[in-house]
């Protein structure tokens, strides 16, 4: 488009529904350290109204007549928009969209309504243990870097926010060269290309931004919470020395993560769970920002418990770094990586989201069945080579009843 950005339409055969998503490399770590928490307020904002939908009931009530799902979330790496309707409302969910994100008000009368909203979201995930190791594993990988930083804020930024401040954060950040629209699923009741590209051109026409600061070199740190409770939730995070820009090494470091914790069959499920009854709760997760790779492991579970399942974890971790997976293993996490990714492309949001990260967060080409056949092309080898890239050196959060020195002693 003109004003930079791109326009990308994923025809999934079999729907009827389609998916309108736009997002902007305007994430988190895209704050200054003063800003923390603006671009997820930003996001709130917007939903209160653009030139056409000038109010917050305009725009429910217009989603809601489409029988459309509207919705957006802000994460370190993007802020997106998307609403998913049945196909032929494409032309009335695109207008509604493209008017309140790209052209909105930004009433400064609901700015204090809504910084109140804001501030309770914050203190439902402080009382949340769960939401809090979350913030505070980001924190114990990453340090002071945006990374590290709660996408929420702290409640005292929310409360030094102006109008001005978030308005110059949006033209610095959402400008079209670094954000994109994708269109996914049924498009045949798309509008014609002029009446898109007059949609899409209410998105101002900004100068690109400047690029965010690169991941911090990898610092283990040990972080606990202490609270007086029954469950302790364990967060642990390493730091795997792969290529992230290697969509082949990224695939592998999938598939090493499903057999490690993510499915019922995986090593942390049998072992933690059914072997030992140690926590309800226990999976594995990887990661790839922009430059960066992650992969976390994570447990609910009795408090009483929370050290033995943690030197267990790491043990875990350490076996399949020495003497690897067993092929077995490898061809049943990759059958059930790819199977679950084939499930999630059913639903034409779960593609927008797949397409908004292969295009603005990892500069790659969106190719939804692609990305299925590399979980498939996965060999043995390459498994083993990503459980050799995890080394013993991680990041350690918990909330519960716990300190440091315990956590130093469970695994001398």
């Amino acid at each position: 488009m003109p004003n930079g950005l791109a326009l990308h339409r994923v025809r999934l055969p079999g729907t009827r529904a389609v998916t309108v998503l736009v997002a902007f490399d305007a994430g988190a770590r895209t704050e200054r350290l003063q800003e923390n928490g603006m671009a997820h307020f930003l996001e709130h904002l917007v939903f209160k109204g653009g030139e056409k939908y000038s109010t917050y009931t305009d725009v429910n009530n217009t989603a809601e007549r489409l029988g459309a799902v509207l919705n957006a979330f802000t994460s370190h790496d993007m802020v997106a928009f998307h609403i998913t309707a049945r196909a032929e409302s494409a032309p009335q969910a695109i207008d509604l969209l493209t008017d309140f994100v790209g052209r909105p008000r930004i009433d400064p009368d609901e700015l204090d309504r809504e910084r109140g909203v804001v501030i309770q979201e914050i203190a439902r995930a402080q009382d949340q243990p769960s939401v809090l190791a979350e913030h505070l594993i980001d924190q114990a990988a990453f340090g002071d870097h945006p990374l590290g930083r709660p996408v929420l804020g702290p409640e005292e930024h929310l409360r030094t926010f102006t109008r001005e401040a978030i308005v110059e954060f949006r033209e610095r950040r959402w400008a079209g060269s670094s954000g994109g629209a994708f269109i996914v699923g049924n498009l045949d009741g798309l509008p014609d290309d002029e009446t898109l590209a007059d949609l899409f051109g209410r998105f101002p026409t900004l100068d690109s931004p400047q690029p965010f600061d690169p991941a911090p070199d990898f610092e283990p740190r040990l972080m606990v919470e202490r609270r007086d409770s029954n469950q302790s939730h364990l967060r642990m995070s390493y730091r795997p020395t792969i290529d992230v820009t290697d969509p082949r090494a990224r695939a592998a470091l999938t598939v090493y993560s499903t057999l490690l914790g993510g499915s019922m069959g995986s090593r942390l499920f049998d072992e933690i769970r059914e072997r030992r009854g140690l926590a309800y709760s226990v999976y594995a997760i990887d990661h790839a920002y922009a430059d960066t790779p992650v992969l976390q492991l994570s447990a609910g579970l009795d408090s009483t418990k929370c050290l033995e399942a943690y030197a267990r974890m790491r043990e875990i971790v350490t076996e399949l770094r020495e003497d690897g997976p067993t092929e077995e293993e490898v061809e049943r996490a990759k059958a059930y990586a790819a199977g679950r990714r084939v499930l999630a492309f059913e639903n034409t949001n779960a593609v927008a989201r797949h397409a908004a990260q292969q295009a603005i967060v990892l500069g790659e080409p969106i190719d939804p069945d692609g990305a299925i056949a590399a979980l498939d092309a996965v060999t043995f080898d390459e498994v083993r080579g990503a459980a050799a890239q995890v080394q013993d050196r991680l990041s350690i959060a918990c909330v519960g009843p716990h300190d440091e020195e315990e956590f130093v002693a469970a695994y001398a």
